[in-house]
């Protein structure tokens, strides 16, 4: 449990400074920037192995390309929960998808 609280915070540090980077994404706070990490990972958690079944017939027709689709689909999901974080366009939030994929697992690697 103490992994995972340590995690979401250090994603939420991320989240937190993505915008300053990243034109098309907004976060007001840290508080909001660790709540945006909570509700990605349920998210992930929950949510998208549904999408991800879901779309499989296109996922095949694409080779695999729609699970950009569906990472930003995640994110547009999490932009509608959680007030105070914004996302504009495409292009936007599927490099903050990769980009929190990354952290993700280069914190995992870190952690038992």
């Amino acid at each position: 449990m103490i992994n995972y609280i340590i995690r979401l915070i250090l994603v939420g540090i991320v989240v937190y400074l993505i915008p300053n980077y990243l034109v098309g994404i907004a976060v007001r706070d840290i508080q909001t920037a660790i709540l945006v990490a909570f509700v990605m990972s349920i998210l992930n958690t929950f949510i998208k192995p549904v999408l991800q079944l879901l779309s499989l017939p296109i996922t095949i027709l694409t080779l695999g390309l729609f699970y950009f689709v569906i990472n930003v689909v995640i994110v547009y999901i999490c932009h509608s929960l959680v007030p105070g974080f914004s996302v504009s366009g495409f292009l936007a939030p599927l490099i903050f998808s990769i980009v929190l994929s990354l952290v993700n697992g280069i914190i995992g690697s870190f952690q038992k």
